[in-house]
This record gives C-alpha cells, structure tokens and sequence, in this order.
C-alpha cells in the first residue's frame, strides 16, 4: 500500500511542479520548441526528483531498520535436539 500511496504523491507533486512552471512563463507566445524544452525540463527534474528521493528513503531505511512484528512462542532449537522426535 505504501508504494501506492508514494506514486501518487509524485504525480500530484510532478503535476503541480508543471503547472507551476506553466504559471510562471512570462511569454504569451511559445512555438513548440519552447513547449519541448518546458517539457523536457520536466521530465529531467522528475527524474531528478525521483532519484534523491529514492536515495534519501534507502538511507532512512539503513539507519531505522524496520522491528519485527513476529513474535515466536517457541524455543529455538539446540544443535543436539532432532526436529521429528
């Protein structure tokens, strides 16, 4: 469910990113050179993006690694004790 909810917050981010972009063009004329630019710029600072975000998630991970929730009744086997009888 996690991942789910990690895509989703990427392309809400990736879509406000863009429209912010959008926004902030100055120019009322743009050819679609300028919209190829604007949307490759894009897609590198979604890469980009990305990347870190994938890099500062691995790193949390390491540092915090996730408790078990197993919790065994039993008591573990010595090296003397057969397991079928």
């Amino acid at each position: 469910m996690k991942g789910r909810e990690v895509m989703v917050t990427f392309v809400m981010v990736y879509n406000a990113v863009l429209l912010i972009s959008l926004i902030q063009e100055t120019q009322t004329q743009t050819d679609f050179n300028d919209l190829g630019k604007l949307l490759l710029g894009g897609v590198v600072a979604a890469i980009v993006f990305a990347v870190g975000f994938t890099v500062v998630r691995l790193r949390l991970r390491d540092k915090n690694p996730p408790t078990s929730d197993f919790l065994s009744i039993s008591a573990p086997l010595d090296k003397n004790e057969n397991v079928g009888g």
